[in-house]
């Protein structure tokens, strides 16, 4: 029987599209980064249109990502880093994200969970419980925007976006900032205002768009759809930290 796409494929194992070593983006310190596939999202602004199905990666089990991370677990300790499982949506595989969780956390590594909060609800506590930091992309604070920008709706990321910090996870917020889409100002305050009732929020990055994927886009034979916008300038990227801090919010 055929496996539906978007299923959940793990335990014993899981589809990913690549695993890479990144500094100072997704998590503290030097991070080995999963990049598992399937995403129930389309943003118009999105960096990896690579992982967006599943039966575009490749299926591998817990053991083989963990012997790889063994590799690099000197390197990133070090470097007061540790291992993020990202997408595409880790949570389209719940079972083998736990998983990952789960051993990096037992083998003392720090642990980070990179997602939209879309599929939030098949989060268990327990896989949360392994989590020591989620980055939490809150792409709009508008439901109309939201939909606009990704196909899909609002409130499953705030209602996990509650759940994180009724739990006291730890949390990142991540704001794509695109000129003319997400920096209308009533946009940016009620993110922040979101973020400020929430108490466990450690600061906001403000991503600028930019458009280098554009050429990933044009090898998989796709049309960046925001190929025509213009990254953020100096000025209103000041003018969105200066809105974020006058809701108290730290933002990066």
């Amino acid at each position: 029987m055929t496996r539906p796409e978007g299923a959940d494929t793990s335990p014993p194992g899981g589809v990913i599209s690549s695993w890479d070593i990144s500094v100072g983006v997704d998590g503290p310190g030097t991070r080995f980064v999963v990049f598992t596939c399937g995403c129930p999202l389309r943003c118009l602004y999105c960096q990896n249109p690579e992982t967006w199905r599943m039966r575009d990666g490749r299926r591998v089990t817990a053991d083989e990502v963990m012997a790889e991370v063994e590799r690099y677990r000197r390197f990133i300790t070090v470097a007061g880093g540790g291992v993020t499982i990202s997408g595409g949506e880790p949570l389209l595989q719940p079972g083998f994200t736990a998983e990952l969780l789960r051993r990096c956390r037992d083998d003392g590594l720090h642990t980070a969970l990179d997602t939209s909060g879309f599929l939030g609800d098949r989060a268990t506590d327990a896989m949360l419980a392994d989590t020591d930091l989620v980055l939490l992309d809150i792409k709009s604070s508008d439901p109309a925007t939201y939909r606009a920008l990704t196909g899909g709706e609002l409130e499953p990321t705030l209602r996990f976006a509650r759940r994180l910090a009724a739990l006291g996870r730890p949390t990142w917020v991540r704001f794509v900032l695109v000129p003319g889409v997400t920096d209308d100002p009533e946009n940016v305050d009620g993110i922040a205002r979101f973020v400020a009732g929430l108490g466990n929020v450690e600061h906001v990055d403000v991503l600028p768009f930019h458009r280098m994927a554009a050429g990933k886009y044009r090898r998989l034979g796709l049309t960046f759809p925001l190929a025509h916008v213009d990254p953020p300038g100096p000025e209103l990227l000041d003018q969105v930290h200066a809105r974020f801090r006058a809701h108290g919010v730290v933002s990066l």
